[in-house]
């Protein structure tokens, strides 16, 4: 038997094994009375605590799957919304991704999760808000159901989303997240000027709020079921109406209207009008609009990220779904970046001919890791196959073939002085090469 094929029984039978005792331990500690999309204790900290409970935290492969998650958690990658990436698992080792973005207040996170298989490959996915000087906080989670999943930005903030699958669980998922309005935008049909920070008054003011163009009594409309909590008249706003909106800590503020059709207490639902649209006020001979204002108890906030229906996509994903999980090799000396775009911060320069393995295909970016366990972003065109070796080398002295670029690792086998082998990548002092079917590293450089 051939290294590679008592490589691949015996983890075959490892893999065997494992599953069936994660399978019995699991199953016997898996929580009852807990349908639905949210639960009181997420579904990754669930199987944690079953396989804590099962012994297997203190397995390899148990230690691997808990330091995974944690350290995702610690060095996630950067995006920008929209994001969608398309990547893979697989079941030989642990692994865990962790995508860290920006989000306003008044918006919406929208995340949708697909998967390949549909059964038999579980993912946790977990969006945490990350604190400065302080633990990251769990704010919503869901299973790999395959369900949309969304939260509603409460406070501006950086966000992390975690994926990781199960313990031998293999399989290619699309991740897409974007955003949207958590409020209805409160005039159909009406356009978006004059938008939160214009200097009023030269100069003594700023704008506090958006201003929606309309006809003269277009309807105003409630942008969140709630309560009337004050109708009145001011200087600058003119004919006014105050909602707040159900379990939210914010008044929604209509000015400048031509006439008010509700009062004070009185319960209103999504789409109700509240007034007509005028110009009284400051805004008395100007042209028809609705001042648009939230406040909070800290005071006025943008309120565009609350009602902005632009419907922006993600970019299409350039990169080979067919290099997933696979390695390549860099064509040039490249910079690895934290995120898919040069904007974001350099993490490493790599010269030519460096080994990384595909983790995921974002827009005209891979996601990689590599051998040292660093992930980033490379463009798309800076890669190449290992399908054709690069060079041969011919071996002065006998070589261990290694298994990853490291002298602490196993050997696969022995190379002996004077035969010739295929290059295919390079990592630092070590050549990737293969040697008749067995893929692996020799050291070159002491």
């Amino acid at each position: 038997m051939s290294d590679d094929n008592c490589y691949f029984f015996l983890y075959s039978t490892m893999k065997i094994y494992y599953l069936a005792i994660i399978s019995v331990f699991l199953y016997a500690c898996s929580p009852t009375g807990t349908n639905g999309l949210f639960k009181k204790a997420s579904p990754h900290d669930q199987y944690a605590s079953n396989l804590e409970s099962a012994g297997l935290h203190e397995t390899a492969l148990g230690k691997e799957w808990l330091s995974a998650a944690v350290n995702s958690l610690n060095k996630p990658l950067f995006i920008a919304l929209p994001y969608k990436e398309t990547g893979y698992f697989p079941d030989n080792k642990a692994m865990a991704t962790a995508l860290r973005f920006e989000a306003k207040l008044g918006s919406k996170i929208l995340i949708s999760f697909t998967k390949k298989p549909v059964a038999g490959f579980t993912v946790y996915i977990d969006l945490w808000e990350q604190r400065a000087n302080e633990k990251k906080k769990l704010l919503a989670y869901a299973d790999s159901s395959g369900n949309p999943f969304e939260y509603e930005i409460d406070k501006k903030a950086t966000y992390v989303i975690r994926l990781q699958p199960e313990l031998l669980s293999a399989g290619e998922y699309t991740l897409t997240i974007s955003t949207g309005p958590s409020l209805a935008f409160p005039v159909r049909d009406g356009k978006s000027q004059s938008f939160w920070g214009a200097v009023r008054d030269n100069g003594s003011r700023s704008h506090e709020g958006i201003d929606i163009f309309a006809p003269l009594r277009t309807p105003a409309l409630a942008a969140a079921n709630g309560i009337i909590r004050h109708v009145g008249l001011n200087n600058l706003g003119g004919k006014v109406v105050f909602l707040n909106p159900d379990a939210k800590d914010y008044s929604l503020y209509y000015a400048h209207l031509d006439e008010q059709l509700v009062q004070e207490g009185k319960v209103v639902h999504l789409g109700d009008t509240i007034g007509l649209i005028g110009n009284t006020g400051n805004a008395r001979g100007g042209p028809t609009h609705l001042h648009f204002g939230i406040y909070t108890q800290n005071g006025a906030v943008d309120p565009y990220p609350f009602i902005n229906q632009t419907n922006t996509k993600p970019a299409l994903i350039k990169g080979s779904n067919d290099y997933l999980g696979k390695g390549m090799r860099t064509t040039t000396r490249t910079l690895l970046y934290s995120g898919p775009s040069k904007s974001f911060p350099e993490l490493a320069n790599l010269p030519k001919n460096t080994y990384v393995e595909v983790l995921a295909a974002s827009s005209s970016w891979y996601k990689v890791l590599l051998p040292d366990g660093q992930e980033g972003y490379l463009g798309i065109n800076n890669t190449r196959s290992l399908t054709e070796s690069m060079d041969n080398y011919r071996l002065s002295a006998d070589h261990r073939l290694l298994d990853r670029p490291s002298d602490s690792t196993a050997s696969k086998k022995l190379l002996l002085r004077g035969n010739t082998v295929p290059v295919y990548a390079s990592f630092g002092a070590y050549l990737y090469v293969r040697d008749e079917d067995t893929a692996g590293w020799i050291k070159i450089k002491p």
